[in-house]
């Protein structure tokens, strides 16, 4: 065990059957009624017993911590704590999912004939993509030509959203 005090650490030797029990010893009576009454505390109770430990064995906060947090993690402070206001960030979205969404029953047809125009599909295939509406027609469009498509299939009877 190495307890740093001031610069240099100072080596503690403590015999291992101090430190660790074998696993088929039960815990003794003592033990058991620390613990028990170690349970009842609330937080800021068990920070205070921490606080009051460290300062009675003569440690500091790093002496106290597991030898894998030594390497740079941060351990979380016991008790209450503040987090700062998060602010919220705008993100643009600039590629889209064009969803045909409805369409106008009588203008099925010209609803079709655009949906060929700006898919490229065959014509049974716009067909099925404009009966099957609720429909994604078209994935990963910039904001641009979303809208541009979404203008088209407006002018010729369709309601299409962008995802």
């Amino acid at each position: 065990l190495a307890v740093h005090r001031g610069s240099a650490p100072v080596v503690v030797q403590i015999p291992i059957n101090r430190c660790f029990s074998a696993p088929s010893e039960e815990p003794s009576e003592k033990i058991v009624s620390i613990v028990d009454e170690l349970c009842t505390l609330n937080v800021v109770e068990m920070n205070q017993l921490v606080e009051l430990f460290k300062d009675k064995v003569g440690l500091s906060g790093v002496d106290m911590m597991p030898p894998m947090m030594m390497g740079g993690g941060a351990m979380p402070a016991a008790g209450p704590t503040v987090e700062a206001p998060v602010e919220e960030v705008k993100v643009e979205k600039d590629i889209f999912d064009v969803k045909l969404a409805s369409f106008d029953a009588s203008s099925k047809i010209k609803v079709i004939k655009e949906v060929r125009a700006l898919t490229g599909l065959g014509l049974k295939e716009a067909k099925d993509l404009v009966e099957g509406a609720p429909k994604v027609m078209k994935k990963d469009v910039s904001k641009k030509d979303a809208e541009e498509m979404v203008e088209k299939l407006k002018a010729v009877g369709g309601v299409v959203e962008l995802e």
